[in-house]
């Protein structure tokens, strides 16, 4: 059974950065494609960024591009979101993806594997 573990969440000041991190357990993370979205309060889950298996394309949401970046390292099993240039409105729980077709979808009903997720909260 695949499992993801999300790390790196917790509190920052308006402008600053975090990175989270994804372990994947299981099987090897080259064999998903990869993704992040988040829930505020009082807010359906949304779709962040993706990162594809293989070439390693990725999608970003419109509020995130140009301050938040997906990576992969698969050596490590390891998925990264790096989070600069931080908002209020950027917080909320971050959860960590996966599934095994190519393309990374910004529907929930696409992955196939979730993990826990991790609080980002940015507050002055």
């Amino acid at each position: 059974q695949v499992q993801l573990v999300e790390s790196g969440g917790g509190m920052v000041q308006p402008g600053g950065s975090l990175r989270l991190s994804c372990v994947v357990s299981g099987r090897t993370a080259s064999s998903y494609s990869m993704g992040w979205f988040r829930q505020a309060p009082g807010k359906e889950r949304e779709f962040v960024a993706g990162i594809t298996r293989g070439v390693g394309s990725t999608v970003y949401v419109d509020s995130v591009k140009g301050r938040f970046t997906i990576s992969r390292d698969n050596a490590k099993n390891t998925v990264y979101l790096q989070m600069n240039s931080l908002k209020p409105e950027d917080t909320a729980v971050y959860y960590c993806t996966a599934r095994t077709g190519y393309a990374v979808p910004q529907t929930l009903g696409a992955y196939d594997y979730w993990g826990q997720g991790t609080q980002v909260t940015v507050s002055s």
